[in-house]
């Protein structure tokens, strides 16, 4: 597991392009037939994608997490973004859909993922903070994901938000976590940027083909950078850092967070006009 330390908005000032990108932006998520995890200092988040091929594969605990198995003292929201795919729970099985989440409560000790045959593998990106109570185990489609259309195509923005785990939704210790969907002839996502002291955030862009791209602006709102994401990579917001971006085709977008609330509407929103 590739673990990642905070950097400071003083830090970030200095850095070139590969270290922000170093520090910043995670890659190779998607590998065949394994499970790769990227830890963050940021409220403690793990970050990882899963992409079962030809054979089953276990989320494991990792040795830096000290713990007996990987939900001890953890939950987990797992979303597939690839062909329909089955998960196993301490022996009980979900059928996850593309776009479907599944979350699964602190306790969980056995945590399957399985291949599927004849048909497009799925892709699950997960996102696990840490719990101290436990909340049931809970699937959500896409459909019941308290769709919102938010957006304007002179902006062209116009995009689709579903919640899945937050305060209205699937419960959780302090996961929140849902996607985005951008209309077709639409790029801008986020916009007006904001930021939200309370909550770490993490980004995973889906459904890019692979001469497409995204510019990911992040970085305090008067000392902006940017970063070139493509599909199935992903970026880390720290609270401080604005997070907003705007690609050369349509696309989507899972955000995760962890932090102080679930509240989705807590965000301190910066004017355009204050970006630099």
């Amino acid at each position: 597991m590739k673990i990642l330390l905070e950097s400071g908005p003083n830090e970030f000032k200095t850095m070139n392009t590969m270290q922000l990108r170093s520090q910043f932006l995670v890659d190779g998520l998607m590998a065949e037939d394994e499970v790769k995890m990227c830890y963050t200092l940021y409220d403690r988040m793990i970050l990882g994608g899963v992409l079962p091929i030809s054979k089953t594969l276990t989320l494991d605990t990792d040795s830096s997490l000290k713990s007996a198995y990987f939900l001890e003292r953890r939950e987990i929201g797992i979303i597939n973004v690839g062909g329909s795919g089955t998960i196993t729970a301490d022996g009980k099985t979900y059928t996850v859909e593309k776009l479907s989440c599944l979350y699964l409560g602190k306790g969980t000790q056995k945590v399957v993922f399985h291949p599927t045959e004849g048909s497009e593998a799925p892709a699950y990106f997960f996102l696990s903070t840490p719990a101290h109570t436990r909340y049931d185990d809970a699937i959500m489609a896409k459909e019941d994901a308290s769709p919102v259309r938010l957006g304007e195509a002179n902006s062209v923005n116009q995009r689709t938000i579903y919640k899945y785990i937050h305060s209205s939704g699937i419960k959780s210790c302090q996961l929140v976590m849902g996607l985005t969907m951008l209309e077709p002839g639409n790029i801008w996502n986020t916009m007006p940027a904001h930021t939200h002291l309370r909550r770490s955030e993490v980004y995973f862009y889906f459904d890019l083909k692979d001469d497409n791209m995204i510019i990911h602006l992040m970085g305090e709102p008067q000392e902006t950078r940017h970063l070139v994401v493509r599909n199935h990579q992903a970026i880390i917001s720290p609270p401080w850092s604005i997070h907003a971006g705007a690609g050369t085709s349509h696309y989507a977008f899972i955000w995760a967070m962890g932090g102080e609330n679930q509240d989705f509407t807590d965000m301190d929103f910066v004017a355009m006009k204050e970006l630099v």
